[in-house]
């Protein structure tokens, strides 16, 4: 069994800077891409950030210059550094990592259950 555990959410004020971080635990063999997306109320999930196993980074183009992401395969862990935070990042923010539990098996996506960040003054 596999869970992704998300943490670092809170809530800041415009301009402001938070780290999220979220670890894998559970029966794992491998990670491949691992990927922060967030919804915010009334509107679909939307894709943040993904990063593969091997360092290949993609943001979508609202958090370009702001946010970073990063892991450390050796803790199975994703981390998101936001700073000049805006209202409009305020959310559910999910980590996704995809994860094959033995070798013999196909990679299978995994969510987190969220964290809520809140930009606001």
């Amino acid at each position: 069994q596999v869970q992704l555990v998300e943490s670092g959410g809170g809530l800041v004020q415009p301009g402001g800077s938070l780290r999220l971080s979220c670890a894998a635990s559970g029966t794992i063999f491998s990670i491949d891409a691992m990927c922060w997306y967030r919804q915010a109320p009334g509107k679909q999930r939307e894709l943040v950030a993904r990063i593969t196993r091997g360092g290949r980074i993609n943001y979508a183009d609202s958090v370009k210059g702001r946010f970073t992401i990063s892991r450390d395969n050796a803790k199975n862990t994703v981390y998101l550094q936001m700073n000049s935070l805006k209202p409009e990042d305020t959310a559910v923010y999910y980590c996704k990592a995809a994860i094959a539990t033995m070798r013999s098996l196909p990679k299978y996506d995994y969510w987190g259950q969220g964290t809520q960040v809140t930009v606001s003054s």
